[in-house]
């Protein structure tokens, strides 16, 4: 949510959550900061690629690396959608970007980026539509006015030199599929959902294409795979329905195909839902945000490449869309909230993802929007952002402001532009406000409101250094789709055509089944086999003489040397059972652990509940699952009943 215009056009177009449990941990309040501007410096040395540790992001040395970011926008498009698109009146804020990042028409690349660095940005999210990859027309010189060398070039090559520049100075850039069409964001625009405007496969091409394009520059570290997804004129996004409208099963076939077609060393940002329903008094409506992934979470071909991400705006709330006046409903907004309330709301929202540890969910969340404009005078707004950076900065969270970059007066030197920007530049090119006291150029101006709250964040104590590895979970889901997140399994082909199937990551065994579901849990491992290597399990083959775990039910169960990985399903029946060779020896006794009739989990949950509202069976932490045990009889569910854990070897 960028602009109240906007959020209005919802409410004037459209016709036709669930708060979870959970508490926001106690925060103290931000510490507070001088009014004075973020002092300029290099971004601090890092190495990529980067990857996940639990919550954390780290870099390829394991030390962990807080996006602290700025979106620079203007690449997704600014035009409104109506009138003529060559009228900069008819644009955003009257900034017409062009189809390029905003500024280059007024400020030295180098500039820009001496400002960025002043800010105490490491990272950029470099917003992106569809078009503009498609786009064969080069941008008009003016455009790029101030810098001359990108004269004669398309948007995408524009791009491409905007990205090498940011790279290049050290920072860290994730690309952002923001709208499909070069359209401002994001009200009933035609940008409502991945597939808006193309299939779910073409979006998904666009993004191998783009992976691939930036492939051999390390520091292009991310792939926030789409904006805002959001309900359009007729019909709701969904997470987990199987439907053309699934954003948790389109954005986790996209992240896959990205991490195997173009580059497996990206970050995956997925964001959570961002509006369903009618914004309408009496009718359903709201904000899911991240609710749903506790519990149906991403599990990805490629581990510890997940970030979760949400957006928040003072103007809008968990059920209201930010209009005013028609249409409004009498939902409470952020800002209307006291600090207690708005931490609460936010923990249930969206930081519980990374707050809550040792679950299938548990990933970093960065918030990757949020913002106010420096000529906000209101009382509860003003309150809203100090409570909102002292929140992030007090939970050590990762974040991105929005907007980076702006305008303060238009082409012609009147003022202008998008008061929100961090950084607002006339149309010489200087910095309104600098060297004058007055307020307009920015956060780097300390007349700025915003500066005080800014530096407090920027500058707050977080967890630096290295990260140590903590076990990981993953969800596995059969509930409309076969969820093979194994490199290995994939290259070894179809191992029970027809039956829905369900495969651990590389480095993780199967650790719990659900009863009925079809749901599984995995924890990160370090068992398997260098050489690789699988058996289907059909049958009891490789159940020994004497060595009846499960009486009277059928046993699907590994062979020596072998644990699960893997299973499949007819229906509700247990079809196969997929084993992986150790590289160790493993034990010969076990346990049976029955969960047919309840749940039979170790204390504590480890792992979290992977399959609500069913019975789960899972081993302990230090065990290893080596086979499932059904029964056909009459009376009977076909699906799992019991699992066989046996000790880990020790060391």
């Amino acid at each position: 949510m960028k602009s109240l215009v906007r959020v209005l056009s919802i409410v004037l177009l459209l016709a036709g959550g669930v708060v979870l449990p959970g508490a926001a941990p106690a925060l103290a309040a931000a510490p507070a900061a001088p009014a004075t501007a973020p002092a300029a410096s290099d971004p601090a040395p890092w190495t990529p690629p980067l990857s996940t540790r639990g919550r954390y992001i780290v870099d390829a040395q394991g030390n962990r690396f807080r996006l602290r970011s700025g979106n620079w926008d203007g690449a997704q498009g600014s035009w409104n959608g109506s009138g003529n698109i060559a009228d900069p009146a008819n644009h955003h804020a009257g900034q017409d970007s062009h189809g390029i990042p905003l500024g280059l028409d007024r400020v030295p690349l180098p500039a820009l980026l001496a400002d960025f660095r002043a800010l105490g940005l490491n990272s950029v999210r470099l917003p992106f539509s569809n078009e503009m990859l498609h786009t064969t027309a080069p941008v008009p010189d003016a455009a790029v006015a101030a810098n001359s060398a990108l004269r004669g070039r398309t948007p995408l090559q524009v791009y491409d030199a905007v990205v090498s520049a940011l790279t290049d100075a050290g920072f860290a850039v994730i690309l952002n599929n923001h709208t499909g069409t070069t359209r401002w964001c994001c009200g009933l625009d035609g940008n409502e959902r991945w597939n808006s405007s193309r299939s779910t496969a073409q979006w998904a091409d666009d993004w191998v294409f783009l992976a691939r394009r930036y492939r051999d520059n390390p520091r292009v570290v991310g792939a926030d795979l789409y904006n805002e997804v959001r309900r359009d004129t007729w019909d709701d996004p969904n997470w987990g329905l199987g439907d053309g409208h699934d954003w948790q099963a389109a954005s986790e076939e996209a992240a896959d195909r990205i991490l195997t077609e173009a580059n497996p060393n990206l970050l995956i940002v997925v964001e959570g839902i961002n509006w369903t329903g009618i914004p309408a008094d009496g009718l359903p409506h709201g904000r899911p945000a991240l609710t749903p992934v506790r519990t149906l979470s991403h599990t990805l071909v490629v581990s510890n490449k997940l970030v979760y991400s949400a957006h928040f705006y003072g103007y809008t709330g968990p059920h209201h869309s930010g209009a005013t006046g028609l249409g409004e409903t009498h939902d409470a907004r952020y800002q209307d909230m006291s600090r207690a309330e708005l931490e609460q709301t936010l923990y249930d929202q969206a930081f519980f993802v990374s707050a809550e540890t040792g679950a299938h969910f548990t990933a970093p969340v960065w918030i990757s929007e949020f913002g106010i404009g420096a000529d906000e005078t209101g009382a509860a707004p003003r309150a809203w952002f100090q409570n909102m950076t002292g929140y992030l900065a007090a939970s050590d969270a990762d974040f991105a402001y929005w907007p980076l970059v702006g305008w303060s007066t238009t082409a012609q030197g009147a003022p202008g532009g998008d008061s929100w920007a961090m950084l607002r530049y006339d149309n010489t090119g200087r910095r309104w406000g600098s060297p004058r006291t007055e307020s307009g150029g920015g956060v780097l101006d300390p007349a700025d409101w915003r500066t005080a709250p800014w530096t407090a964040l920027v500058s707050a104590a977080g967890r630096t250094g290295p990260v140590p590895a903590t076990t990981a979970w993953y969800q596995l889901s059969t509930d409309h789709r076969d969820q093979n997140a194994s490199l290995l399994t994939r290259a070894a082909g179809d191992w029970d055509s027809g039956a829905r199937k369900a495969v651990c990551p590389d480095g993780a065994r199967l650790a719990g089944l659900s009863h009925t579901g079809g749901r599984g849990l995995c924890s990160t491992s370090d068992l398997r086999a260098p050489g690789g290597g699988q058996t289907v399990v059909r049958d009891e083959t490789y159940v020994p003489a004497g060595g009846d775990w499960a009486t009277g039910y059928t046993k699907l169960q590994c062979p020596a040397g072998q644990f699960l990985t893997g299973y499949s399903l007819r229906g509700d029946r247990v079809s196969a059972a997929l084993c992986a060779p150790a590289r160790v020896p493993l034990a010969g006794a076990g346990r049976t652990v029955w969960f047919d009739r309840g749940d039979a989990r170790p204390a504590g949950n480890p792992g979290g509940d992977y399959a609500s509202g069913h019975y789960k069976g899972q081993c302990l932490p230090t065990e290893y699952a080596a086979g499932i045990a059904f029964t056909a009889r009459a009376g009977f569910r076909p699906s799992p009943a019991s699992l066989l854990c046996r000790a880990l070897p020790a060391g």
